[in-house]
């Protein structure tokens, strides 16, 4: 073989071992890429995603909070604020005339005051220091306090006795919320056979006081039937 021969040879032979050096390198450059972009990938999700979904969800929180703030400062501005008070505890039955009404484990009857829209016991403003009274309803008012004659409906069900138009309950029948609640006092039914026949009642709860426009709906109890405590009767 000739010495060109054999440089060319040579030649070729270095060309490709370069050629495979080369090679290597861009293997060796994609699976470093690949090996760090894996080991990136990895850390990002175990690590900054959780942080990310927190932050996210933090926000979306934090919106809902703002847009429930706005809807209450915002649209009630604009339009008058309802509100709607409710009895938070069922009555201890049987109601007896002359023995003082209790709620559900001879515990007295709470009532508070929840806005309409958020749903949320109003424990601030004046409307959370409200004047209540405590009426009798009779016992087949549905309670749709909705419509825009809720009120007027609700003051032609409560039921006085005749002679004066007096109440049908004695005792302390006014309280007034704190922080939005109240507890209702020593009130009890009178003997009276006169409205007796008409005994399935309700107990209503309506504020006193005016709020500059804003509604107050009217709570009410469970119908009951009232017994004399000078019998064991029921009176229909």
């Amino acid at each position: 073989m000739s010495q060109i021969q054999q440089w060319e040879d040579q030649n070729d032979s270095s060309e490709d071992e370069q050629t495979r050096v080369s090679f290597r390198k861009e293997e060796l450059q994609v699976f470093v890429i690949r090996t760090v972009h894996h080991t990136v990938q990895e850390a990002i999700e175990k690590n900054v995603m959780p942080l990310i979904s927190r932050v996210v969800r933090q926000e979306i929180e934090l919106a809902v909070a703002s847009l429930k703030q706005s809807s209450g400062s915002g649209i009630h501005s604009v339009e008058s604020r309802s509100f709607q008070l409710k009895f938070l505890n069922k009555l201890s039955l049987p109601v007896l005339t002359g023995k003082h009404i209790k709620g559900e484990g001879d515990i007295p009857i709470e009532i508070a005051l929840f806005d309409t829209i958020t749903e949320q016991l109003v424990n601030s403003g004046p409307e959370a220091s409200a004047k209540v009274e405590i009426v009798v309803v009779e016992g087949d008012f549905d309670g749709d306090t909705r419509s825009n004659s809720a009120l007027e409906d609700f003051n032609n069900k409560i039921v006085r006795e005749k002679e004066g138009r007096k109440s049908l309950l004695s005792g302390n029948v006014y309280l007034n919320l704190k922080e939005g609640i109240g507890f209702v006092g020593e009130i009890s039914f009178t003997h009276n056979a006169n409205w007796m026949k008409r005994c399935e009642l309700r107990l209503g709860a309506k504020v006193v006081d005016n709020f500059n426009g804003a509604r107050v709906r009217e709570a009410l109890t469970e119908s009951f039937f009232v017994k004399d405590r000078r019998s064991t009767c029921k009176f229909f």
